[in-house]
């Protein structure tokens, strides 16, 4: 998800720093004002239940797109978060893990 390969994005600024961001109807990317991004995402071809579920492009074709994990990213600026096992991106969340990193990220 880092650098050059984050999706097409709709984005919503409300000030300098802090910005909501969606992502195609697969997920979202929050985004403080502390410079750090995070981004949420459960799609075909994400570290997620739905990986391996239809085309790139079907959850921008539905009213509701849902699943039971996903996969984080996070950066600032241009520089990426390296995760324990040396990845960019952290698949297969529950939602309290999510909101955990949501939490962790926020602070830093």
């Amino acid at each position: 998800m880092g650098g050059q390969n984050r999706p097409p994005t709709f984005t919503s600024q409300l000030n300098n720093n802090s910005m909501f961001t969606s992502t195609m109807n697969k997920g979202f990317q929050l985004t403080f004002e502390n410079g750090w991004t995070i981004s949420v995402q459960w799609g075909p071809g994400n570290y997620c239940e739905k990986r391996n579920m239809g085309n790139f492009n079907e959850p921008a074709s539905r009213i509701k797109w849902e699943s039971l994990t996903a996969e984080i990213a996070i950066w600032k600026g241009t520089s990426d978060h390296t995760f324990e096992n040396g990845d960019i991106v952290k698949g297969h969340l529950t939602t309290n893990e999510v909101a955990e990193w949501i939490t962790k990220v926020s602070m830093w």
